[in-house]
């Protein structure tokens, strides 16, 4: 299914489709992303199999806001301090992760990237469904990143976002502690 992400359900009928385990392809502030309610293990290993990404590959998270990242993330001052000043934007923060996380989102990870999109229609999607989403590039594994909506097998829902800019992905930090370690480099600089 497609529609249009001015279409005034478009909110609505996204959230509708990642509860009931959907795969969900979208318009993101840097490229067309992929979301699944991180919470059901079936869709998010509905995303590795479309993606076509290994398994010991882990997926970031969109969270509403610092107050919900705080949830699923341990932030030391430093990252607090990260986040405030960067979120939301392109800045994908990489923290130890709370147990209210599922086991089976990144197995063996005792840490978790997050961040806060600048996109309205992303935040609100996270809004609506109460709890954070997977936010991964919706190109298949290995090869450049989306720029426009393109019909891809295994996608429940295609929100059409028109063409967006050639934009760099997240700035990814790891944050440990006070410790900051530029993971990936993209339009945010640190």
């Amino acid at each position: 299914m497609r529609i249009l992400i001015g279409d005034k359900s478009a909110v609505r009928k996204t959230v509708d489709f990642l509860r009931e385990g959907g795969l969900v392809m979208h318009p993101t502030e840097t490229c067309y992303g992929l979301a699944v309610d991180v919470f059901n293990e079936e869709a998010l290993e509905k995303l590795y199999e479309v993606k076509g990404m290994p398994a010991d590959k882990p997926v970031s998270i969109l969270v509403e806001d610092l107050e919900m990242a705080k949830e699923f993330g341990v932030f030391s001052n430093k990252a607090s301090e990260l986040a405030e000043k960067y979120w939301p934007g392109a800045l994908s923060i990489l923290v130890p992760r709370t147990d209210k996380l599922p086991k089976f989102l990144n197995p063996g990870s005792e840490f978790v990237s997050m961040r806060v999109s600048s996109m309205e229609f992303c935040r609100k999607i996270v809004l609506g469904l109460g709890n954070p989403v997977s936010t991964t590039s919706a190109n298949k594994f290995g090869e450049p990143e989306l720029y426009f909506p393109e019909d891809i097998e295994g996608v429940d829902l295609l929100v059409d976002g028109g063409e967006i800019g050639n934009n760099k992905p997240s700035t990814i930090v790891k944050v440990d502690g006070e410790e900051v370690s530029v993971l990936r480099q993209g339009d945010v600089v640190l």
